[in-house]
């Protein structure tokens, strides 16, 4: 069957946007390549710094009829609202639409039904809608044209079945349309001329000779394999970084690797200056020694062929390198200089934020928090934790995070080893960024623990009373992952910190709630068990609630437990519809059932068994013994069902017999809900 081929080319398109934007360019071509009743095999999509390629075969030459059902508005709905859907379901009048009831009312539905043809007519429609719906995360207008785009749009290859599809990108303005064509450019310096494809394996061959790697998965190898044989010739080994791969190969289309020196009097720098210099700045890859020490190499993926076997690209390369870090190596020598406790006045003149003031006044907030934290930290000392605290942003006003702000409180732990101060305290300040993502370290350490977590609540608190809350699109003072580094702090290192006591507001604990609802739900825990344990509330312990997460989990994957949430699910729903029915049947049946109004032996087993598994339960939970207190509850199965084989609720002629029946039943649900909500529990 035909194939389609697309290319997009364009200017550079920023590496940390390309890989998402040729996948987004698949699944839309396919979704739209379906809604027009086109059928298709395998679809591949490909990007590069200036390009997006899409090849989808299996395509037939004509395509399918298909129909789309449209919900209109409610029947009854203002004229204006049913015109507007008639016009969008291309019918005459409501005699062409059907009413149905969804359940929620009356509706008018439509089903367009649109024929097949050439698949070639149908593929402009598609490429264009396509185009219109791509999601860039910035894009751009150039010249007096009103099309968006990630950057400026230079061609557009549009082949079906090796023929050039009729159609063209409107641009607007001034500017003329780009036509869809079949040519396409190589290399920007090592090619010359327009390149005439006639399909995808076409495209491909020419683009290689054209020094153009489409694929960027082989790119990718060619440099991890390149960097590491440079890397073995000079009997040194490449530093694993996969982030850095990755954009590297977003910047090139013909990798060419090189072997760089750093001059041996930087040496002596931190390794952390050396690795953001070259890494950060440079995109220079990192080696290191046997020992695992940095070496004095560097890698660098060129974009060309150089003449010279590529001395010049590398001498650049180091000299450049050179600069930045004599820069750093000045920084380093003068920022010794001065104690870190003498910096502390500089900060009254950075501001955190102006409604909260500047960072001498925050750090004086953290410094309280962290003291009342460090109670709740077994192992921390409060004169070592409040010294870090003090000291903990100094490093700001030094010049070298001046230089290099990737290196704060990296720069603050090395000139506390500097100066000599406790162990504890230079680690604590190094660390109280952390965890800074998902796979950042995160602090162990008793004082390291007491600041990190210290900085984090301060953020958390402050800007939270202020109004600064995340919303859906945006969280610029990054609170989302200030709330999951306090939650990883916490339950890594099981720390029984109650939340509440250091949150002035309520719906910051909902916050954090939701943070770890999530995370949990990432690793596999049940979203209905989550919502089980987060429904008792008033629970600011992190670590007693995912004990209490596991236990049920575990019960409700046991036998036991799934036979106990069937019982459950009887006495919970007859109360339930009751109190439906009767808005005033939940004071009614609150408490105990009275023992003289039990009739049948199933009934004085439940009360009996519900006595018995109360007095296992409230034990087992002040213990937080929550598999015991689980375990406490199973006795309860074999009554209930012998209860609802053997005994009629609603006693219509008898309405005491009947209430105290349901206060049983209550009870039932009351006992289990103090363990978890079961209700939320899906069956």
């Amino acid at each position: 069957m035909p194939e389609l081929l697309l290319e997009l080319l364009s200017e550079e398109i920023p590496a940390r946007m390309q890989v998402r934007a040729a996948d987004d360019l698949r699944r839309l071509v396919c979704a739209e390549l379906k809604a027009n009743g086109l059928a298709y095999g395998e679809a591949r999509a490909f990007s590069g710094p200036r390009r997006l390629t899409l090849v989808v075969d299996g395509i037939p030459a004509e395509g399918s009829d298909v129909s789309e059902e449209r919900r209109g508005p409610r029947v009854g709905a203002p004229e204006q609202a049913i015109q507007g859907f008639l016009k969008a379901a291309g019918l005459a009048s409501l005699d062409q639409a059907e009413k149905r009831d969804t359940g929620k009312g009356e509706f008018w539905f439509a089903v367009v039904r649109k024929k097949g043809g050439p698949t070639a007519k149908a593929l402009p429609g598609v490429i264009d809608a396509v185009m219109k719906a791509l999601p860039w995360p910035k894009s751009m207008k150039w010249s007096s044209g009103t099309r968006l785009w990630v950057r400026p749009l230079q061609s557009v290859i549009a082949l079906f079945d090796g023929k050039v599809l009729p159609g063209e990108v409107g641009l607007a303005g001034e500017m003329a349309p780009l036509r869809f064509g079949d040519t396409t450019r190589g290399h920007r310096f090592l090619s010359k001329g327009a390149i005439q494809v006639t399909g995808f394996a076409d495209y491909m061959a020419k683009l290689k000779a054209a020094h153009v790697i489409v694929d960027a998965a082989e790119r990718k190898a060619i440099i991890r394999q390149g960097a590491e044989r440079l890397c073995a010739g000079a009997e040194v080994a490449l530093r694993d970084d996969e982030g850095l791969l990755d954009e590297v190969t977003g910047l090139v289309e013909w990798p060419v690797l090189l072997l760089g020196t750093i001059d041996a009097q930087f040496m002596d720098l931190p390794p952390e200056v050396l690795i953001v210099s070259m890494k950060t700045h440079l995109r220079q890859f990192v080696t290191t020694k046997a020992d695992g020490t940095l070496a004095n190499r560097f890698v660098v993926v060129a974009n060309t062929v150089a003449r010279d076997d590529g001395r010049t690209i590398v001498e650049g390369n180091e000299r450049v390198l050179r600069a930045r870090l004599a820069d750093a190596k000045f920084f380093w020598d003068q920022d010794r200089k001065q104690r870190l406790e003498d910096r502390l006045p500089a900060l009254k003149g950075i501001v955190f934020q102006a409604k909260l003031g500047s960072q001498a006044e925050r750090v004086q907030r953290i410094t309280a928090l962290a003291t009342a934290i460090a109670d709740f930290v077994p192992g921390a000392d409060k004169a070592e934790v409040m010294m870090a605290a003090e000291l903990c942003k100094a490093d700001l006003v030094s010049g070298m995070v001046g230089e290099f702000p990737e290196l704060q409180g990296v720069m603050g732990r090395y000139y506390a080893r500097h100066e000599k101060l406790p162990a504890a305290v230079a680690e604590a300040i190094g660390d109280h960024y952390a965890p800074a993502g998902p796979n950042d370290r995160c602090p162990s350490a008793p004082v390291s623990m007491a600041v990190a977590l210290a900085d984090k609540l301060d953020a958390l608190v402050s800007l939270w009373s202020i109004g600064e809350k995340p919303t859906g699109s945006r969280d610029p003072y990054a609170l989302r992952r200030a709330a999951l580094g306090v939650i990883r702090i916490v339950v890594e290192n099981r720390l029984r910190l109650p939340l509440r006591r250091f949150f002035e507001q309520a719906d910051l604990l909902e916050f954090f709630a939701e943070r770890l609802k999530v995370q949990m739900r990432d690793k596999g825990v049940r979203h209905d068990v989550i919502d089980a344990v987060f429904a008792l509330g008033n629970e600011d312990d992190l670590v007693r609630l995912l004990a209490r997460v596991d236990a049920l989990q575990a019960f409700l994957d046991s036998e036991a437990g799934k036979n106990l949430l069937t019982a459950y699910g009887r006495a919970a729903n007859i109360v339930r519809a009751e109190e439906r029915k009767d808005k005033a049947l939940a004071a009614k049946i609150a408490g105990a059932p009275d023992a003289a109004l039990l009739e049948l032996g199933e009934e004085k087993a439940v009360a009996s068994a519900l006595a018995e598994v109360e007095r296992a339960v409230k034990p087992a939970l002040e213990e937080e013994d929550f598999s015991q207190a689980m375990q406490a509850l199973a006795g309860l199965r074999a009554p209930i069902d012998a209860f609802f084989d053997k005994v009629t609720v609603n006693v219509q002629d008898k309405p005491d017999l009947r209430l105290n029946r349901l206060k049983l039943l209550n009870q039932i649900r009351a006992t289990m809900d103090a363990v978890a909500d079961f209700s939320k529990i899906e069956g």
